[in-house]
């Protein structure tokens, strides 16, 4: 389908003469007056972390990307932060960050993701508010989410508060101002989060029309009993805010009180279930059938559903945005706001009550979340039975840590459940002097080491409880998917820290009580098997991480060199670090020898956690018996002269160059507990097996390079008689092409600062794209696509940035590479690089403009405005113009 986001060329020079004649009307930004429209997206993913490393590890399902994350932000959260609205012809006329137009939340887990691994679309997203700021009086689009998505109505009364308080803080760290607005988990409601909300300072929230129960006029001189009008069955007028009281005693003005928005329940419902973000037309004209045609000042038309709908679950509807927010509705006179704008202009005259305990996503009130209720079923197929066991276990066990920390934090913390709250100003920040601040704040005494890591274990261990009611765990159809199994391992954290500050063993208890939830999958049985099976096994200690150091030291560390000489010991000058995830690896000794097919090291290493500054000092030695066959050992150091004579007669049994002899003498020093490449974490497990697999792979592309030059004028024949080729050759072809357009693309990286090489390279690059096009082969390199765009960027960004560059031959090679990059049909983006080009165009207009201007030759010109026409961005008016 054919997006209304694109426009005739002509649209381009329109755009900014139509903002003018805007901008022109009557003010509406300061004065409540005509129609107002207000997109509200819900940005949230669960959080994804091993609760042992704190980092997301390799998901399979979401190849080619690495994490779900990753995908659904390449898919959604940075397109929608670089919009394209598009001429006819495919072209860029405009980038638009539609975070300026948006209402929009995004969960802290996410934007601490963000932060993390695409800080462009981060700082994106916060000059979008700043924007929004500056364009609607001070109030921002950004709202705040409750910390890490959990059910405030199924909360007890501090969890609910400790989840808006990091929420509200972790929102003030990021954006510089407290939030207005906050959007609750699956816009979960009851009185008592309505409560918690106002004491912290919350101004309004928004629900569906469904978890309205009455609304009347609020009560004035002239109609001081106003009566009461029933909109249980979702009828609410959407068009205006409201204001709960949340107290039934006392006069209205001395009632506190929140006010709340009703997002538009059809509309919204066709945005995530029809066709109709896919038009822009399309969109502004069911937005247009809600408008109230009975002259009232001032009305609101706010939509609100997963801002992962733009981009994610349907494709390239961030354009159908972009171009709603900055044509479309402009041309209808509507006015682009977000709730607190349009609160600041007009304040509620009705006041709502609402159904005592809701949710958007569920017809039961919350029972989605601890019930067999139906919603998220598979059509009837599975049952939801395991969810109300799931609640009661993990209810059980907050009320367990709740003891541990109230007994052992009292002695640790002046206020521990103060701690707590502002325990998020460590999670933001983890830097050894911002905890020591925080715990010289909040400590009953100066804490010994000991003390200090007690104290960051419960605090940890909160973390975690607050984390298993994650609600993801029971959104779906069934405990042992991705989302339960996360919480539990959640679950599984929180009780491994109670036992080292308390000694106490809940685990038991814990698995006892998952025993009661039935799963749907034979394998399982009940979640009790799921933990043992998905949770135990996932778990990571000290000896884990030693085992994965141990193990990667064979194969290069930062500045190791391991030797390749036989026979031979390395040694390297200390102490030497290394991070491994969230722990700091101290090596306090390491050495390794060669013999034969046979590679010993040993050594001794200091880990020390970066979150509860735990830390361990261990033995580890590791021997490689060729290919994927690794035997590991780990016990605690126990002093020098014990480690000294474990290394004398470990490197002495090596001595015998006999494998079996060494793991004898391993076994018997360290004991029977070994770790193998199986035992690494999943990233540096997978890159150790590209790397053993490479020498198998070179010899294969040897083969295959063989075979294709052996059989080429086969191919052709098969090609020119129009008969299929063989699948043997063909994949032969596809491979040995593929392997030397890689090896090619690799050279082109290291010398495309040498001319003559760099030519060399391009001639071959497009000699292998034409070969490959005449034998019709498909050129399956991810990693060389991804290559490709990155050297278009590069050549892009010198051209625009290097006064020392050669301007002709710097301009060619570029579009010589763009070329390349469509002739093999590999799929390039140009994105990166047309918003470079893009944010550099005024600038290339004002270089034209002073050139004609002063009768200078406009060669240059004229070649960056045709580059823009290959990068597909729309610069036909000032070709025409500078030409």
């Amino acid at each position: 389908m054919t997006s209304a986001a694109e426009m005739p060329a002509s649209a381009g020079s329109s755009m900014s003469n139509q903002t003018q004649a805007y901008t022109q009307q009557p003010n509406p930004l300061r004065t409540a007056t005509g129609v107002y429209v207000a997109v509200h997206g819900h940005f949230y993913q669960p959080p994804r972390e091993n609760p042992y490393l704190d980092a997301i590890e390799r998901q399979p399902g979401a190849a080619p990307f690495h994490d779900w994350n990753e995908r659904i932000h390449w898919e959604c959260y940075r397109p929608n932060a670089f919009a394209r609205v598009l001429n006819n012809r495919g072209e860029v006329l405009g980038i638009v960050n539609n975070y300026e137009y948006f209402s929009f939340n995004i969960g802290p887990t996410l934007m601490s993701w963000l932060e993390r691994h695409d800080v462009e679309v981060y700082q994106r997203i916060l000059e979008a508010d700043r924007k929004s700021c500056d364009r609607l009086n001070g109030h921002g689009n950004a709202i705040a989410q409750v910390y890490n998505h959990i059910i405030m109505p199924l909360a007890n009364d501090r969890d609910k508060q400790t989840q808006i308080h990091w929420g509200k803080e972790d929102f003030r760290s990021r954006f510089g101002r407290d939030p207005e607005g906050m959007w609750l988990a699956e816009a979960a409601v009851d009185y008592a989060t309505l409560e918690a909300l106002v004491a912290e300072g919350i101004r309004f929230i928004v629900l569906a029309p469904s978890q309205a129960q009455r609304c009347r006029p609020l009560p004035n001189n002239e109609n001081p009993h106003p009566g009461w009008h029933e909109v249980g069955g979702a009828q609410i007028d959407s068009t205006r805010p409201y204001r709960c009281y949340l107290k039934e005693s006392g006069e209205n003005d001395d009632r506190p009180y929140i006010d709340i928005f009703f997002y538009d329940g059809p509309i919204s419902r066709d945005m995530g279930f029809s066709d109709v973000v896919y038009n822009s037309s399309h969109f502004t004209g069911r937005i247009g059938s809600a408008v109230r045609g009975d002259h009232r000042p001032a009305q609101l038309i706010s939509v609100a559903t997963d801002g992962e709908t733009f981009g994610h679950h349907k494709k390239g509807t961030e354009k159908t945005l972009a171009y709603a927010f900055i044509e479309e509705f402009p041309r209808q006179g509507w006015t682009v706001t977000n709730f607190a704008h349009y609160l600041s202009l007009e304040a509620p005259t009705w006041e709502v009550e609402l159904k005592p305990v809701t949710a958007w996503s569920c017809a039961h009130g919350v029972d989605r979340w601890q019930d067999n209720c139906g919603c998220g079923g598979e059509g009837g197929v599975w049952h939801q039975k395991w969810r109300r066991p799931l609640r009661d276990a993990l209810n059980w066990l907050r009320d367990r840590l709740v003891d541990v920390y109230e007994e052992y934090g009292r002695q640790l913390f002046s206020d521990p459940w103060q701690a707590r709250n502002e325990y998020i100003k460590v999670m933001r920040d983890r830097s050894p002097a911002n905890i020591n601040r925080f715990l010289s704040r909040h400590q009953t005494h100066k804490l010994t080491a000991a003390e200090q890591v007690d104290a960051l274990r419960l605090l940890e261990m909160q973390r975690h409880a607050l984390l298993m009611f994650t609600s993801c765990g029971w959104f779906f159809e069934e405990i042992s998917r991705p989302e339960g199994t996360q919480i539990m391992r959640y679950a599984a954290r929180a009780m491994e820290l109670a036992g080292d500050v308390a000694g106490v063993q809940l685990e038991k208890g814990f698995v006892k009580r998952l025993g009661l939830a039935p799963s749907n999958v034979d394998i399982f049985k009940h979640g009790g098997e799921i933990y043992r099976q998905l949770v135990l096994t996932a778990q990571v200690g000290f000896k884990q991480v030693a085992a994965h150091y141990a193990i990667t030291s064979l194969f290069g560390n930062g500045d190791r060199k391991p030797t390749e000489t036989r026979n031979s010991a390395s040694k390297l000058p200390h102490p030497y670090q290394k991070r491994v995830y969230c722990y700091t690896a101290n090596e306090l000794d390491y050495q390794m020898q060669r013999l034969g097919s046979l590679t010993l090291a040993m050594g001794q290493v200091k880990l020390v956690s970066e979150i509860t500054w735990e830390s361990e000092h261990l033995v580890f030695a590791v021997l490689h018996l060729g290919g994927w066959d690794f035997h590991c050992c780990i016990q605690p150091f126990e002093g020098r002269r014990s480690y000294s004579q474990l290394k004398e007669k470990l490197f002495a049994a090596l001595e015998q160059a006999s494998a079996a002899h060494t793991i004898l003498a391993m076994t018997q020093l360290f004991g029977e507990e070994p770790f193998s490449l199986q035992n690494l974490f999943a990233e540096e497990r997978h890159r150790i097996m590209r790397l053993l697999s490479q020498e198998t792979l070179t010899r294969l592309n040897e083969l295959y390079t063989q075979t294709y030059r052996d059989n080429y004028g086969v191919m052709m024949a098969f090609h020119r008689d129009q008969l299929e080729v063989p699948q043997e050759l063909q994949v032969a072809a596809e491979i040995a092409l593929g392997h030397r357009c890689m090896m090619t693309l690799r050279s082109l990286e290291q010398d495309i600062a040498e001319p003559q090489l760099c030519t060399n390279h391009l001639v071959e690059l497009e000699a292998i794209a034409k070969e490959a096009k005449h034998l019709h082969c498909r050129l399956n390199i991810h990693d060389g696509k991804l290559m490709l765009e990155q050297l278009i960027l590069r050549s892009l960004w010198q051209l625009l940035h290097d006064p020392n560059g050669t301007f002709d031959a710097d301009i060619q090679r570029l579009e010589r590479l763009i070329d390349i990059g469509y002739d093999m049909n590999i799929g390039i983006s140009l994105e990166r690089s047309q918003e470079l080009y893009f944010s550099c165009l005024h600038q290339i207009l004002s270089h034209c403009a002073a050139a004609v201007a002063s009768g200078k030759d406009t060669h240059q010109c004229r070649h960056l405005l045709k580059l823009g026409q290959k990068l597909a961005v729309d610069v036909s008016p000032w070709l025409s113009q500078f030409g």
